[in-house]
């Protein structure tokens, strides 16, 4: 796979998805409480970056109940 997947831990890239995902969330909420409408494009992202969360979760999810190392890990 990538790079990235060859270094992190088992179900790196779905933690440091949630994370990314939380960041967006707070962004969020600081851009609106500042009054600023950029914390839409946070929202889009918080989104994204929650949907990768959960697609990366499931996918080692799957592979572990295969009994399978999840690709790239």
């Amino acid at each position: 796979m990538s790079a990235l997947t060859d270094r992190l831990p088992r179900g790196g890239l779905a933690r440091y998805a949630s994370v990314l995902c939380l960041l967006a969330v707070v962004a969020a909420v600081v851009s609106f409480a500042n009054g600023s409408w950029l914390g839409v494009l946070w929202v889009l992202l918080a989104g994204l970056t929650s949907n990768m969360a959960w697609y990366y979760h499931r996918r080692g999810r799957a592979a572990r109940t295969a009994g399978e190392a999840p690709a790239g890990e």
